[in-house]
C-alpha cells in the first residue's frame, strides 16, 4: 500500500475545512466540520475520520499531514495566553512600557495606550550586557542567576522571555541566560528573543518573545492533543504546521516557535489562489478570504504574495515576514445590528459556531450575513454543506425583519429587504478596502483577477466586483476549502535574519562583512531545511535573499531584493548597484556619491513539498437546471440553480444564477456570466466590455 496522500486542514472560528489530495493524479475530497471552541483538536479529529471515509482512505495511505490554525491568533487577541515574567538587561526594564514612544491617537489625548503583555512588576533586570559591537560589557554569575529564578518561581508564572540588549549581535549571552533559567525551574517555558528573530529594535524584538513565550504552552498543549488524536486514528505521517509567511515546518520547529504559525491561516488561502490560478492571470490577482469571521485580502503581483514585517496582531507588532493581508469584521458569522447612532453595521461581532448564526437553530438571536444569504433566496435551506446541515429559514427571516423594524422596514418582505440593506453595507465595507489596498499601491484595479475562496467568498465575489469594479472573478473548484487546499501545497519554508552594521562604500569596498554575514545566513537555512526534510541531502532548496539598506543620514531603510540567480556571485558593486535602482524607482533618483548602510540581512529557504498534477474533472450525471427566487436590487428574480458538479468546460451560466456546490454557494449577479475553465475553475465577467 503506498502513501500517496496529502490531508490538508485549516482550523477556523466557525468550521474545520479538510482536504485530501492525491499525489499520483492530484484528485481532492474536501470536507468541512463545525469548529468545537472548547477543543479544536476534537473538530480536526471528526474531521479527518469523515474526510477519511468520503475519500475511501486508510491511514497507511496518508503520506504527510498539514496543519494550519488560528489558535495562537485568538491567544493573543483574547489576551488568554500564558502568565508571562520577562529577564531584561540592567536599566532597559520599561522596553515595553515605553515602546515607540506613541500616543494612542494624536487626536484624543485621553485614549490610553495598550496594556502591556507583562505588568512591569513581572519584568526583572539582570547585569548582562552586550555592546553594540557585539562584545559582552557585564555577564551575570551563579549567585545572581539563582536569585532570579528564586524571584520569578515567587511570581508563579508559566513562561518567561529574555531579551538582552543587542543580542542580535551576540545571541550566546542570552542563550546561556535562557538556558540557566530552565536549568532551574524545569518545565518552565523559556523564549530567548534572538533564537526566534535576532534583530535590532529592542522593542520589537522583546515584543516578539513575549509572544512567542504567551502562546507556547498552549500550542504545545493543542498539539500534545492532537498528535495523540492521530495517533488514535492510525495516522503516523509527518505532521506540519503552516506558517506566517505562506510555507510550513515540522511539528519541533512549530513547539519551539509557536509565534510563526499565529497569522498563517490567510497565508495559505494566498499560497494555493497562486498555485491554482491560470498562468495567464498568476501576475495581477486579488484573492477575498471570506470565512466565518472575517474577510481577508491580499494583493498578488508577479505571481508571488507580497510580504509584510510591520504586521500586527491586535495592539503588537510582528516583525516577523508575514504574507501581507488586510482583514475586515465582515464574515459568514458577523452579526448585523444598529449603533447608538441608528446605523446599520455588519460585523466585527461575531456569531462563531456555537451559537452561530439564527438559522443555524442553536439559539443565536442577532442575524448574522449568513442569515441573509438565506432570506434574499441566495442558500437554500436544505442544501447547507450538500444537505448535512438543514437550515432555519423562517427563524432567519423573522430576526431579520426585527432588526428592520428598527429602520422603518416592515409590511410584507420586511426580512428580505432587510438581508438586502445589510449585504450592500457589507460589500461596500470591502469595496472600500479592496480601493485601498491597490490605491497604496499606485494599481489600477481593472488590471486584477479577484479569486474568490472562503466559505463566503463565491458567494459574496460578484457583488464585491460588481461594486469595486474589477473585471473578472476566478472561483475555485473547491472554493469553501481552499486554505486547507493551500496548507496541503504548502513547501517547507523558514525566514532568518541577521542585524549588522555594514557600510559600503560609494565604490563598493566594504563587503566582507556582509558576505560572511549571508553565507552564514544561507548554511543555517540548509542545514534547517534539510533536517526539515528527514536529512534529504539530494532535496532542492530555494533562497531569496533581501537587505535593508539605506544612506547613511535616512531614518528609513530599503528592502532590496536580491534576484537568486545573483545571490553566489554577489559582491559589495553588485548589491550597491540594486540599492541604486529601487532608490531610482521609488523617489526617481539616488546618489551614486554616498556611502550605504546595510543594517539588516534577511534569507528565505524553501523545500518544494512537489507539484500536484490539475485534478481529472469528475462530472455527475447533469440535472435539469432547476431555478428559485432571489431577492436582489429591490426586487424577486428568477435565478437559474446548478449543481457545479453538472457542469462541464465550456459551459456558460448566465446571471442571475445559483451554482451549488457541497462546500460553498456560487452567487452570479445579473448581468454577468459564468464560465466553466478547462481546469474546472469558474471565471466570471460582466456580459458587456462596457460594464467593466
Amino acid at each position: 500500500m503506498s502513501a500517496n496522500w496529502r490531508l490538508g486542514i485549516d482550523v477556523g472560528g466557525t468550521f474545520n475545512d479538510l482536504v485530501a489530495v492525491r499525489e499520483g493524479d492530484g484528485l481532492r475530497i474536501d470536507y468541512k466540520q463545525p469548529s468545537v471552541p472548547a477543543d479544536p483538536s476534537k473538530a480536526v479529529e471528526a474531521g479527518l475520520r469523515g474526510l477519511m471515509e468520503k475519500a475511501g482512505v486508510v491511514p497507511g495511505q496518508v503520506s504527510r499531514i498539514m496543519h494550519g490554525t488560528t489558535l495562537a491568533l485568538n491567544t493573543i487577541l483574547q489576551r488568554r495566553g500564558a502568565r508571562l515574567a520577562m529577564v531584561v538587561s540592567r536599566g532597559n526594564g520599561d522596553v515595553l512600557e515605553i515602546a515607540r514612544s506613541r500616543v494612542a491617537s494624536a487626536f484624543d489625548f485621553t485614549l490610553k495606550r495598550e496594556t502591556p503583555l507583562i505588568p512591569r512588576n513581572r519584568v526583572y533586570e539582570i547585569d548582562a550586557r552586550i555592546m553594540a559591537d557585539g562584545c559582552i560589557d557585564a555577564r551575570p554569575d551563579a549567585a545572581a542567576l539563582d536569585a532570579l529564578a528564586e524571584r520569578i518561581a515567587a511570581t508563579r508564572v508559566d513562561a518567561v522571555a529574555v531579551m538582552l540588549l543587542n543580542s542580535y549581535r551576540h545571541p550566546e549571552l542570552e542563550a546561556e541566560v535562557a538556558q540557566a533559567i530552565r536549568q532551574r525551574l524545569p518545565g518552565l517555558a523559556v523564549t530567548a528573543s534572538a533564537a526566534v528573530w535576532p534583530e535590532l529594535r529592542e522593542y520589537e524584538r522583546a515584543m516578539l518573545a513575549a509572544l512567542n513565550a504567551y502562546v507556547q504552552p498552549l500550542m504545545e498543549s493543542y498539539l500534545d492533543r492532537l498528535a495523540q488524536r492521530l495517533a488514535a486514528l492510525g495516522l503516523t505521517a509527518p505532521l506540519f504546521i503552516t506558517t506566517n509567511n505562506g510555507g510550513s515546518v515540522a511539528l519541533a520547529s512549530a513547539r519551539a516557535r509557536p509565534i510563526e504559525a499565529a497569522l498563517s491561516g490567510p497565508s495559505s488561502g494566498v499560497t494555493a489562489a497562486i498555485r491554482e490560478a491560470p498562468a495567464r492571470l498568476r501576475d495581477r490577482l486579488v484573492t477575498l478570504d471570506m470565512g466565518g469571521t472575517s474577510t481577508d485580502m491580499a494583493v498578488v503581483l508577479d505571481a508571488l504574495p507580497e510580504y509584510t514585517n510591520e504586521a500586527r496582531i491586535g495592539d503588537f507588532p510582528v516583525i516577523l515576514p508575514v504574507v501581507a493581508v488586510t482583514a475586515i469584521g465582515a464574515g459568514g458569522g458577523s452579526q448585523i445590528m444598529i449603533d447608538a447612532q441608528g446605523v446599520m453595521k455588519v460585523g466585527p461581532e461575531s456569531a462563531g459556531s456555537d451559537p452561530g448564526p439564527v438559522c443555524y437553530g442553536r439559539g443565536g438571536e442577532t442575524p448574522t450575513v449568513t442569515d441573509c444569504y438565506l432570506t434574499t433566496g441566495i442558500l437554500a435551506a436544505d442544501a447547507f454543506l450538500g444537505g448535512r446541515m438543514p437550515l432555519d429559514a423562517q427563524s432567519a427571516a423573522a430576526a431579520l425583519s426585527q432588526l428592520g423594524a428598527g429602520f422603518g422596514i416592515d409590511g410584507a418582505g420586511a426580512g428580505a429587504r432587510t438581508a438586502a440593506a445589510a449585504l450592500r453595507v457589507a460589500t461596500a465595507m470591502m469595496a472600500v478596502e479592496l480601493s485601498k489596498l491597490l490605491a497604496r499601491r499606485g494599481l489600477d484595479h481593472r488590471d486584477f483577477t479577484l479569486v474568490a475562496f472562503g466559505g463566503a467568498g463565491a458567494t459574496h465575489a460578484t457583488m464585491l466586483a460588481a461594486e469595486a469594479g474589477l473585471p473578472q472573478v476566478l472561483i475555485p473548484r473547491t472554493p469553501g476549502t481552499f486554505c486547507a487546499l493551500g496548507a496541503a501545497l504548502a513547501d517547507v519554508r523558514r525566514d532568518y535574519a541577521r542585524s549588522l552594521a555594514a557600510m559600503l562604500t560609494a565604490d563598493g569596498e566594504g563587503y566582507g562583512p556582509i558576505a560572511l554575514v549571508l553565507d552564514e545566513l544561507v548554511t543555517e537555512a540548509s542545514d534547517w531545511a534539510r533536517a526539515e526534510a528527514d536529512g534529504n541531502g539530494a532535496l532542492p532548496l530555494h533562497f531569496q535573499v533581501m537587505a535593508e539598506m539605506r544612506f547613511g543620514d535616512q531614518a528609513h531603510a530599503l528592502e532590496v531584493f536580491v534576484p537568486e540567480d545573483q545571490r553566489e556571485q554577489l559582491d559589495g558593486p553588485a548589491l550597491l548597484e540594486l540599492f541604486h535602482q529601487e532608490h531610482a524607482r521609488l523617489y526617481g533618483f539616488s546618489s551614486r556619491d554616498d556611502a550605504v548602510r546595510v543594517s539588516t540581512l534577511r534569507v528565505s529557504v524553501s523545500a518544494p513539498s512537489g507539484e500536484l498534477p490539475d485534478p481529472p474533472m469528475v462530472m455527475s450525471v447533469s440535472a435539469p437546471p432547476q431555478s428559485r427566487p432571489v431577492f436582489n436590487a429591490g426586487q424577486w428574480v428568477e435565478a437559474e440553480v446548478r449543481r457545479r458538479s453538472g457542469l462541464a468546460a465550456g459551459n456558460v451560466i448566465a446571471g442571475p444564477a445559483i451554482i451549488e456546490q457541497d462546500d460553498t454557494t456560487v452567487w452570479i449577479v445579473p448581468g454577468w456570466s459564468a464560465r466553466v475553465e478547462p481546469d474546472g475553475n469558474l471565471l466570471i465577467s460582466p456580459d458587456q466590455e462596457d460594464e467593466r
